[in-house]
C-alpha cells in the first residue's frame, strides 16, 4: 500500500512525517479505528466512526469531522491503493506541542493520519474453509479504561505476545475474579447449549464493532439466544464453542484453549449459523 493520508493531504507513505513532539508518539495520546473493506465496500462504517467520536470526546480531543468527510477519506484511500480486501486505519492524536508535559495542551491542532493495508479475504461460512484458532490464557493486567480505543496499546501488545511466542493465535484474558474479559485484540464469546454468551460491556472491555453488529444480527435475524453476562473461566473450559471477533477476523472459531480442545475440538454448528448470518448482513451497518 503506497498512498496515505496525513493532515488533509494524500502522499506516498515514505513522505508521511509527524513531529517527534506529537503527543501520539510521546504519550499514546490518541484514538484510532480499523475499518475493513471488501471490493470497495466498507463494513460497519457508521458504528466505527461513532465509536471514534466517542473515544475522542472521552479524552477531550476536539475534532468534528462529519461521517461524510471520514467516508471520503476511506473511499479515496481504497481507490488510490487499488481496492480489493483492505483495512483502513484511522488515527487522530491530540497533536504536537512545543514541550513534553502531561496535561492536555490548549491550542494544539490534532494530527490526522490514515492508511490502507491488505487484509485476508472475508470468512466463508464453511467449516472446511475456516481455520480453528488456538488461544492462550492469562490474567488481564491492562489499565482500567479498556473501553477507550486508545493508541496506547502496549498492554494489549504484551498480552498478544504472551500467546504468540508460545505458538498461539491469540490470548484470552480474565480478571482477578477469574472472569473472562476479552482477548489481546478481540472480543470473546462462549456457546453453551445453543446460547451465545459474551461478557457485558464495561470498563474492562472494548465495545467492539463486530461484537455490536454480530449481536444485533443474531437478535434480529435468528432464533439463537444471546446473553451478555459475566462468564467465568470454568465456563470457558467447559463451553461447547468459543469464539473471538474483530473487524479483520469477523467471527473466528476457537478450537483449543490453553492446550485443551474446546468440546470435541471441531468447529461448531452455532458458529456456522452465526457466520452465515454475519456474511449476509454485515454491509448493512
Amino acid at each position: 500500500m503506497s498512498t496515505v493520508f496525513l493532515n488533509d493531504s494524500y502522499m506516498p507513505m515514505a513522505d508521511a512525517k509527524i513531529s517527534p513532539m506529537d503527543r501520539g508518539f510521546l504519550f499514546g495520546d490518541g484514538i484510532y479505528e480499523v475499518i475493513p473493506s471488501y471490493d470497495g465496500k466498507l463494513v460497519g462504517f457508521g458504528p466505527h466512526i461513532d465509536r471514534m467520536n466517542e473515544g475522542m470526546a472521552s479524552i477531550g480531543i476536539q475534532f468534528d469531522w462529519s461521517h461524510d468527510k471520514w467516508r471520503e477519506v476511506c473511499e479515496t484511500l481504497i481507490e488510490k491503493n487499488g481496492g480489493g480486501n483492505l483495512g483502513i486505519y484511522l488515527h487522530v492524536s491530540r497533536g504536537a506541542d512545543t514541550k513534553r508535559f502531561h496535561a492536555y495542551p490548549e491550542g494544539v491542532a490534532p494530527t490526522v493520519f490514515a492508511y490502507a493495508f491488505e487484509i485476508a479475504a472475508a470468512n466463508v461460512p464453511d467449516k472446511s474453509k475456516v481455520k480453528g484458532y488456538k488461544v492462550a490464557v492469562t490474567q488481564d493486567m491492562r489499565w482500567q479504561r479498556c473501553n477507550i480505543k486508545s493508541t496506547a496499546l502496549l498492554g494489549n501488545v504484551m498480552h498478544f505476545q504472551f500467546g504468540y511466542e508460545k505458538g498461539y493465535n491469540e490470548t484470552l484474558l480474565h480478571n482477578a475474579n477469574n472472569e473472562l474479559t476479552e482477548a489481546g485484540a478481540c472480543n470473546a464469546y462462549i456457546v453453551k447449549d445453543g446460547v451465545v454468551i459474551t461478557p457485558p460491556l464495561d470498563n474492562q472491555i472494548l465495545p467492539g464493532i463486530t461484537r455490536l453488529m454480530l449481536l444485533d444480527i443474531l437478535r434480529k435475524h435468528s432464533d439463537i439466544k444471546v446473553e451478555e453476562r459475566t462468564v467465568t473461566m470454568d465456563e470457558v473450559f467447559n463451553a461447547d464453542e468459543v469464539w473471538i471477533t474483530s473487524s479483520s477476523k469477523e467471527i473466528a472459531p476457537v478450537t483449543e484453549v490453553d492446550g485443551k480442545p474446546v468440546a470435541n475440538g471441531e468447529i461448531g454448528d452455532v458458529w456456522l449459523a452465526a457466520q452465515t448470518l454475519y456474511t449476509e448482513h454485515k454491509f448493512e451497518y
